[in-house]
């Protein structure tokens, strides 16, 4: 419910903005269009970069708990997902500890203590 309320504020910006830029537009000052404009380009720009910070985070937590065996790692994704920075700070606090090796049949990256791969399902 919040995200919506985000996402139609933003959206709301966004509007405000290109018609003070439409309105500058008609008007005949072209520097004010130009202004009004290149806000919207900045919040464009940091809105991409922010959708692409988060489907980051959440490959690297899919990944994550695939690679320290847990069979859960979609719902640990989508809890990321709607829970945000306190999702991401409870995956870490709850996930397997330990150091991330490389298996030797496979490749992928597992835990050092773990009696089998969960990529490739082979004990070490």
């Amino acid at each position: 419910m919040r995200r919506r309320w985000i996402s139609a504020g933003l959206m709301g910006a966004l509007a405000l903005a290109n018609s003070a830029s439409c309105w500058a537009l008609r008007n005949g000052d072209a520097a004010s269009s130009c202004a009004a404009c290149g806000g919207c380009g900045g919040l464009f720009i940091f809105l991409i970069a922010m959708v692409a910070l988060n489907i980051a985070i959440l490959v690297w937590v899919a990944r994550d708990a695939k690679a320290r065996g847990l069979d859960n790692s979609i719902l640990w994704m989508l809890m990321v997902l709607f829970l945000g920075l306190i999702g991401l700070v409870i995956y870490i606090l709850a996930r397997p500890q330990g150091v991330l090796v490389p298996c030797p049949h496979c490749g992928n990256k597992r835990l050092q203590t773990s009696v089998k791969c969960p990529h490739c399902g082979i004990g070490s």
